[in-house]
This record gives structure tokens, sequence and C-alpha cells, in this order.
């Protein structure tokens, strides 16, 4: 079998959309590329079908999420408490618990890694270098932490060390979903209710609170999706 590579991935800015309604068109998608990939091993090199790949922008409303690896324990409110504040739901991507609300940019990749290359560490690290290359034009500086996922600041000081973008992902027949959320304008109070991604020895940040002023987060997306291009070498269809 030849593999027909595409590098095309079809943008899509949903504006803000309930957690569970865009939970299920990703897993729309995401079927329809795994669907695609199982039905082309069956058919001629001639007759086989390019996979699709998207890129999904939204923001939610405020929602908690449980990945299916996480500990229910760091979920800091009651259910009656939790229903005042937000929604909740556990669900398929790996990660423990995180926030998901207005002002965070939350970027949802549907890929077919075989379109570019199989290895979900690289594919983690370069949706973080997409995330530290942004930060770096309006001039904070970020980084990684070792052992841990997303992107952070003052990462080498333990007690200064505070997250601004959270990752958490799944992947199955190289087909990738879930994907980031950025703390851009973010109320982060909400935080103050979970242990965030399972982490509690260090504080949870956003580009607002690090410049001291709102964020256009509209220029955000378009430096978010440059980079994306340029890190996985494709082209962005809007």
């Amino acid at each position: 079998m030849n593999y027909l590579q595409n590098k095309k991935v079809l943008f899509k800015d949903l504006g803000t959309l309930d957690y569970k309604e865009c939970w299920d068109f990703q897993e729309k998608l995401f079927n329809e590329t795994v669907n695609q990939k199982i039905a082309n091993r069956d058919l001629p090199d001639a007759e086989q079908k390019e996979t699709i790949n998207h890129l999904l922008f939204v923001e939610h409303p405020h929602v908690y999420t449980l990945g299916k690896s996480g500990d229910v324990s760091h979920l800091l409110v009651n259910e009656q408490q939790l229903e005042e504040k937000a929604t909740y739901y556990k669900i398929n991507r790996g990660g423990d618990i995180t926030y998901h609300g207005p002002g965070q940019l939350v970027g949802y990749p549907i890929l077919d890694l075989d379109n570019f290359f199989t290895d979900i560490h690289k594919y983690l690290r370069l949706l973080e270098e997409a995330i530290i290359l942004t930060l770096n034009d309006y001039g904070i500086v970020a980084g990684r932490s070792t052992g841990e996922t997303g992107v952070w600041l003052d990462v080498e000081n333990p007690l200064k060390a505070r997250k601004i973008c959270a990752m958490g992902v799944r992947c199955s027949r190289w087909v990738t979903m879930h994907g980031f959320g950025f703390n851009v304008n973010s109320n982060l109070d909400y935080f103050s209710n979970i242990v965030p991604c399972g982490i509690q020895d260090k504080a949870v940040t956003s580009m607002q609170k690090e410049l001291g002023k709102e964020v256009d987060i509209n220029q955000v997306k378009e430096k978010i999706k440059y980079y994306f291009s340029t890190l996985f070498d494709c082209e962005i269809i809007e």
C-alpha cells in the first residue's frame, strides 16, 4: 500500500460552543478519518482516498474535564457546588483534570499522523513549540517542564513555575483528537476548584495576567496557525 500523504489541514473556528457538542463533532471527524484509513487497506492503490486533517479552534463555556487516567479526587468541589460553577465530563483523552472557559483558546487538531510522522512525542512537542513561539512574540519566555506536557513559565524555579497551556490528546491508528487549552484571557479563579492536571505544586497563569492587560485573542489565533503550519509543514485551508 502506497500511502497518499495529504499535508493540507482544514481549519474551522467554532467560536463559543458547548463542550459536549464540540466533543461529538470531534468524534465525528475523528471517526471519518479512521474509517477512511481502514477502508484504504482493502482498496487497490489507485482507488484509495486521502485522509482529511482538521484544526478546530473554540472557546467553551465553563467546564471541567477529567482524562481517562485522571484522579476524581483532583476535583475539589462536590457535585452540588460544581453545578453552580460549571459542567463536568469524564472524557477519553490522556491526562488528568483541567478547566476550559471563556478567554481560553482551545485547539483540537484532528490529524492523520501518517500524513506527517508517526511519533506522538514529536507531535506533542510541536504543539508545545507553536505555543512557545507565539508567547515569545509577546515577550513572554516559555518552555517545557521535564516529564510534564504543556507550556510553562519559570519552570527552572519551582517556587515560581506556572502553567499557561495544558495539553491532553487521544491517538488511535495514528489519528489524533483533543489537544490544548491556552490561557489567553482566562478567569483563573476557576482553577482553584481543581488540582490542575493533577499537579499540586505549580500555579496556573494566563497571557492577560503576565502582561497586565487583555490580549486580542484573534491575533493569538493567527500566530498559532502560522507557527502550526510552519512546524507541521502543512497548508492550512480556511
